[in-house]
């Protein structure tokens, strides 16, 4: 389930040592590990430090006008490139995709993470999904620039200059970001093709690829797997990109899937997320809320319905406790809880929000309900613990929040009698936190776990004391968490080629959407190849 439409974000540096926070960085899991030791339930709370964390200024570069000038930001002889190291540059490898960190001149948060592609047939290349309007990688330096003209008709433009290239596949220089033709940001950035590299292989901890099934529709998304069958949905990232939708997989034979049945409807092309109860299938859409299907014949579903009735709706994620529906909206901003003791025929019970003066555009992005209480991650406000028993009168009990949150899935259970969630948000440099919610009223980081810092966790799956997470360019890691404050990886698979046909260049893509439904095998969407089924580690 993801939020593509944020696509500013922050950066961090990987892996700090904080007290017990936090696991190396990629490293691979050692076939002898011992088990992870029985926890007590005693934690030392450790640093928030949110998701970027400063690394100081990249490169001996600057783009010379002050901010505030009316300017062509795509000026290559303005940026001083005096101080650089350019004939490394010649060495770079000038194809691929590149996922970066822009620091501003300020050291205050970071303007923004870009993706950057360039394709191996030289031709023209992406920033940020934005054709790029200057593209120059040559032996006499990088200069790179894009457009991009907002729904509110603002043109913005970026232009990136290189300045040293450290390693072949990792490039830094400085940058200007204009909108209508005034300078409001500059300063440097940090570039790296997203390369398993780091001694890793493919796959280690007995994580083994069963079969890799591509889907046709959109950018997929998410996955439910029920009935021997895996539902795929998918979204629509630009209206003159193909419709999402829902691609049906008989999932009977795991290292033989078969495509049965692809669902698109007209004006409705951005399906996000899926759940199943008994019959019935729900799917969250951007355009219709959530639209019931039939799937008694799991091969072939048939539409019945969309709830709620009225205004068009565009719901987000969806979370299914016994028979409560919970359905997160993004416009308008709420949480819809339907009953669904008779699954073909829902009632809505509430709609419900939380509000922020500071945080006014802050949505649920997703949720989570463990007993008696619905987790939900409210983007900008943080990652509320609510009670949700009387569904008129759903009380906050408490939340985490830091500075410059994005707070986007969770998943919580129990360990040595504590309640413990596993939280992380959605940009660059996004990470697993591990919080102590026992106390909603007093909420406490316990542990950490990062990885690259232009790179964003994704969704996550709790089986017991195994963590299962959709990293994007990182790929599934598996997790032993017996012990909540030390996260032991144990199993990975790199999903992420940059070479998929279907890859665009965007920090999200990459291991998106993820289902362990304890049938032996774990179902991960990734947005370029398809639905990819592994045996469960």
């Amino acid at each position: 389930m993801t939020c593509l439409p944020r696509c500013l974000g922050v950066m961090l540096l990987t892996c700090p040592v904080l007290l017990m926070a936090c696991s190396e960085t990629r490293g691979t899991p050692d076939a002898g590990t011992p088990p992870v030791a029985a926890w007590d339930g005693t934690a030392t709370p450790i640093e928030e430090k949110g998701d970027w964390i400063d690394r100081g200024v990249f490169a001996p570069c600057e783009f010379t006008p002050p901010l505030g000038t009316r300017l062509d930001c795509d000026t290559p002889a303005l940026f001083d490139v005096s101080q650089c190291n350019l004939g490394a540059l010649s060495k770079a490898e000038r194809h691929g995709i590149y996922q970066t960190e822009l620091r501003s001149a300020s050291g205050e948060y970071p303007w923004a993470g870009a993706g950057i592609l360039l394709p191996e047939d030289g031709g023209a290349g992406t920033l940020n999904f934005d054709p790029l309007t200057r593209q120059q990688f040559d032996d006499q330096g990088m200069f790179l620039a894009s457009i991009f003209t907002t729904s509110r008709g603002v043109v913005t433009k970026y232009a990136l200059a290189g300045c040293d290239a450290p390693e072949r596949n990792h490039i830094t220089g400085c940058y200007a970001f204009c909108s209508n033709g005034v300078l409001v940001e500059k300063g440097t950035f940090d570039s790296e093709r997203m390369l398993w590299g780091r001694g890793e292989a493919e796959s280690g901890g007995g994580m083994n690829l069963v079969s890799e099934s591509f889907v046709g529709l959109g950018f997929p998304a998410d996955v439910y797997v029920t009935k021997n069958h895996a539902y795929v949905v998918s979204i629509q990232l630009k209206k003159n990109m193909p419709a999402g939708g829902l691609s049906v997989f008989d999932v009977s034979d795991r290292r033989h899937p078969v495509l049965k049945k692809v669902i698109s409807l007209p004006d409705d092309g951005y399906w996000n997320a899926a759940w199943a109860k008994d019959d019935v299938l729900y799917i969250a859409t951007r355009a219709s809320g959530v639209i019931l299907y039939d799937i008694s014949n799991p091969a072939d579903p048939t539409y019945l319905r969309s709830v709620p009735s009225g205004a068009p709706l565009d719901v987000h994620t969806l979370f299914v406790d016994g028979n409560r529906l919970y359905a997160m909206g993004l416009r308008p901003a709420q949480t819809l809880i339907f009953d669904i003791t008779t699954p073909q025929a829902p009632v809505l019970l509430n709609r419900f929000t939380f509000t922020s003066e500071e945080f006014v555009t802050s949505y649920p992005h997703d949720a989570f309900a463990y007993e008696g209480r619905l987790y939900i991650n409210h983007t900008d406000i943080g990652f509320l613990v609510t009670d949700p028993s009387d569904p008129l009168q759903v009380k906050e009990l408490g939340k985490y929040h830091y500075n410059r949150q994005y707070s986007h899935a969770s998943a919580v259970g129990t360990f040595a009698g504590r309640t413990i969630a596993f939280e992380g948000g959605e940009q660059e440099g996004s990470h697993l936190r591990v919080l102590d919610v026992t106390d909603p009223a007093h909420i406490q980081l316990i542990a950490e776990h990062r990885l690259r810092p232009t790179t964003s966790i994704h969704n996550m799956i709790l089986k017991g004391t195994r963590l299962y997470v959709a990293w994007y360019q990182e790929g599934v890691h598996v997790f032993d968490v017996a012990n909540p404050t030390r996260p032991q990886k144990i199993a990975y698979f790199n999903t992420y080629r940059e070479t998929d046909p279907k890859r665009l260049g965007i920090v999200f893509e990459g291991a998106i959407g993820m289902r362990v439904p304890g049938d032996g095998y774990v179902y991960v969407v990734d947005t370029a190849r398809g639905l990819l089924i592994f045996n469960e580690p």
